[in-house]
């Protein structure tokens, strides 16, 4: 019987003992011994995007209205938006022997009553560049004639017709930036059907 109660003290001075020791050592490892701070530094640098060649066009509509009609023919005038070619390319950015050039195609007439149609080799253009840098180095496209009117370039613009164009690309980078425009003309029989006609002139840029 003292053997066991012997035992049973002992066992509960273990006891007490270990949470005397877990309590010192809690105590031990809150105690601070002082702070060390450390920077941690990153450099970001900016994302520097390729330059590109770009296109863009002062409007997407414009309107022919009649102008030097006779009796036998229809003539209808008006001016393409002024179209913009950008380039903000570093001249190492640019193929070697590159040009860029804008053409110009154009959708036949459709009636908006469902007249007949009217061919889109009745209308054609007068390139013109507006601002070509200070090399002069961007040139303008030849006139294009319509179906209505005689000569090599009476074609109307059925297929892909040239507005302006840069031979070299690299050599004239640092500019940025040229416009040009064209006059736009239709001519029709003076049997024409009246009413309202609606075609699409897209342009295209390529390098």
């Amino acid at each position: 019987m003292n053997r066991h109660k012997n035992l049973a003290r002992g066992a509960a001075v273990t006891t007490a003992t270990a949470l005397l020791l877990g309590v010192a050592g809690m105590a031990m490892a809150e105690e601070n011994h002082g702070n060390q701070d450390v920077d941690v530094n990153v450099g970001i640098s900016e994302i520097v995007d390729p330059g590109v060649l770009a296109m863009s066009v002062s409007g997407t509509a414009t309107t022919l209205t009649e102008d030097g009609s006779t009796v036998s023919v229809r003539q209808f005038k008006g001016t393409l938006p002024s179209v913009t070619v950008t380039d903000t390319r570093a001249t190492d950015e640019i193929p070697a022997g590159a040009g860029w050039y804008v053409l110009g195609t154009s959708t036949d007439f459709t009636g908006g009553a469902g007249q007949p149609a009217i061919s889109a080799s009745h209308f054609g253009w007068a390139p013109r560049v507006i601002d070509g840098g200070e090399s002069g180095q961007v040139a303008e496209g030849d006139q294009v004639d319509t179906s209505m009117d005689s000569g090599a370039n009476a074609v109307g613009l059925v297929d892909q017709e040239l507005l302006a164009l840069a031979s070299d690309s690299g050599a004239i980078a640092s500019e940025g930036q040229w416009t040009a425009n064209a006059d736009l003309f239709m001519k029709t029989p003076a049997t024409v059907a009246p009413g309202d006609y609606t075609a699409k002139l897209t342009l295209s840029l390529f390098e």
